[in-house]
């Protein structure tokens, strides 16, 4: 039985490890550009420092027993509306200590990596600024004791994602990619809020103890209408189908914002959210299922376009969409997969951030050129980009021991503990892994030169460097330390459960058919692009590779259920404004104006003709009641 504890000894500093980028962002934003010089060390610092306690915090948990393992610390009473009250309190346990450690320390690398990147702009301590408000608002996310709370964090992370999306606004591309997030996550938004009300309604209550040690209590149709809800929410903050369209776009922002967002915080959210909700999702089996559909379709979506995508960063993009599906679609297998779905979302959170700062190095090298048919031959004058490129190449398609082998082999075996149907769809997004990640690095580091004229690929300095020899090292080594060393279902267990069932086959014939199917994918993809020529003008292709150039057609399927239809919509209560509304209000005011101006004309100013008026109204005043005496 999980016992709360309350916040002592390190414990008590909870609360400082989101008001440090907290205050940073404050300071940073309102300094003015007097503090372009100085803003970028402080916004590193503040993250760094939370890097620093979260790490003492682990080990103080280690010490801990298993049931002694929640820490709840009361910050202040917030909320007291009638019986409904909430606290600002924040609660660390195994699940929040995963995410709170993966925001703070990647989030460090990434910070210190845009000491470089971003050494030129001329608003860079805004940039910094953001950035330390992003990693401030994603803690509060994570170390919520209570729903209220968790949506405090959810918006302000939706906030903070739309500046640093749209930070070069000046570009209309970044600008309008920035409009588009924002607008898609309000509809998660919806769920998320819907669910909220559905939860205090239901249970009396928003935080999580009470919530989830009622869940059983609850009928299972209201269960299922609260985990819907949340799906919807997790689907918008996560780019999962069918609100999926906003993730490509958001590559508009500068590479930095791309490796925070899409790898290791925001698009994580979703994923914390159904495994924190693990109560509710038990117990309605509709719901799970949503989820593990919803998983499924965001796979093989992410993955089609990933492999049509010339834009490295979209490439990228298209890949997290993938590979997020695969941590919703273990989510939604239940006490089967919640542990497996953060241990991916831990070893995917380092080595795709490791993919898209080396992205962003290669860009860096050429002159902020995003077009792979321009690369080529990169691996002879970007040695260390290539290596910890290669690192991250190998740990996402699941070659052993890399990080990801580990972690994607468990959430496969997993669905096939489950269904053998399932199962064989995730081996077989796994082989669509390997072929789009091998098209990227042939097109990247291999093959012959197609750089352009005023092209001079160079190898980044070591501010951006050494942040990817971190996340390489973490690439190669993470899996096997979180399973073997840190024994991630044994850490995680009290939290979200755990349970295996036998499968039909041994362990060993999926893992080997996985990596059969995943070498097949990765051979197809080094034949017909490092093998053969790369044309630097991208042929036609079939109507499969021209769709998913279109993302599958999603903005167009968008604008046709709801942007077409909420302008006529609004087209035509505009109408009715104007012609029924505006046209009474308007006609009224004629007929009183004209009224007006009629018995204005019958003031004359004399006297006589007032008396005639009054000798007028009083004969028929006479006339009337003789008539009602007849009658």
């Amino acid at each position: 039985m999980t016992e709360i504890v309350p916040a002592e000894g390190i414990f008590a500093l909870l609360w400082v490890i989101i008001a440090l980028p907290a205050a940073g962002a404050a300071i940073l934003l309102f300094a003015g550009r007097r503090s372009n010089s100085w803003g970028p060390i402080l916004g590193v610092l503040t993250v760094v420092a939370s890097a620093v306690i979260s790490v003492l915090m682990l080990l103080a948990l280690m010490e801990r027993p298993a049931e002694e393992r929640t820490v709840v610390q009361n910050v202040y009473d917030w909320v007291f509306v009638g019986s409904f009250q909430a606290s600002f309190a924040l609660q660390l346990d195994q699940l929040s200590m995963v995410f709170v450690l993966l925001i703070t320390i990647v989030g460090a690398l990434i910070h210190i990596y845009s000491l470089g990147y971003m050494s030129h702009d001329p608003d860079r301590r805004k940039f910094f600024g953001y950035l330390n408000l992003f990693v401030a608002a994603m803690l509060v996310l994570v170390l919520a004791n209570n729903y209220l709370l968790l949506y405090v964090g959810w918006e302000g992370v939706g906030l903070a994602s739309y500046l640093l999306i749209g930070f070069w606004q000046h570009k209309p591309s970044a600008a309008a990619a920035a409009k588009k997030a924002f607008v898609i996550n309000r509809v998660g938004d919806v769920g998320l809020s819907l669910a909220i009300m559905l939860i205090f309604v239901t249970f009396g209550s928003i935080t999580f103890q009470d919530v989830f040690g009622q869940a059983s209590d609850a009928s299972e149709g209201t269960l299922t209408a609260i985990g819907l809800l949340l799906l919807l929410a997790a689907a918008g903050k996560s780019a999962q189908f069918p609100l999926q369209a906003w993730l490509l776009d958001a590559m508009e922002g500068p590479t930095p914002v791309s490796a925070l967002i899409h790898a290791a915080t925001m698009v994580t959210a979703g994923v914390y959210l159904i495994a924190r909700s693990n109560a509710v999702y038990d117990a309605a089996a509709w719901a799970a299922t949503a989820v593990v559909v919803v998983g499924l379709i965001t796979i093989f979506m992410g993955a089609i376009i990933g492999s049509a995508k010339d834009d490295i960063k979209k490439s990228l993009a298209g890949s997290t969409m993938s590979q997020i599906g695969y941590m919703v679609f273990a989510a939604g297998l239940g006490p089967i997969g919640y542990v497996y779905a953060i241990f991916h979302l831990l070893t995917h959170g380092v080595f795709k951030a490791g993919l898209f700062l080396g992205a962003g190095s290669v860009m860096h090298g050429m002159n902020d050129n995003v077009n792979m048919r321009r690369y080529g031959a990169l691996r002879g004058v970007m040695g260390v980009t290539f290596v910890t490129f290669m690192a991250g190449y190998l740990a996402i398609i699941g070659i052993p021991p890399f990080a990801g082998f580990w972690s994607k082999d468990e959430i496969i075996h997993a669905a096939f503990e489950r269904n053998s149907i399932i199962g064989a769809a995730a081996i077989l997004a796994a082989g669509v892994t390997g072929f789009y990640m091998t098209r990227m690095i042939a097109m990247t580091f291999f093959g012959k030169k197609r750089w352009e004229d005023d092209a001079h690929p160079h190898e980044s300095p070591s501010v951006m460097t050494i942040p990817l020899v971190l996340l390489a090292l973490g690439s190669v080594f993470l899996g096997m330390a979180l399973l073997f060393w840190g024994d991630i279902k044994d850490w995680l267990k009290p939290v979200v459960g755990y349970e295996s069932v036998p499968t039909p086959l041994p362990t060993s014939f999926y893992i080997a058919v996985t990596l059969i199917v995943v070498i097949i994918g990765a051979i197809i993809g080094w034949v017909m692009y490092a093998r053969r020529d790369v044309p630097i003008e991208a042929p036609t292709g079939n109507a499969l590779t021209r769709a998913a150039r279109q993302d599958l057609y999603g903005d167009a399927v968008n604008d046709v259920l709801v942007v077409q239809p909420t302008y006529r919509a609004a087209e035509m209560i505009t109408t009715f404004d104007n012609k029924a509304v505006d046209g009474f209000v308007n006609w009224t005011g004629t007929f009183v104006g004209d009224l007006a101006r009629r018995l204005r004309r019958s003031q004359s100013g004399f006297a006589r003709s007032y008396a005639l008026s009054m000798v007028g109204g009083a004969l028929i005043v006479a006339i009337a009641l003789v008539l009602v005496v007849l009658s």
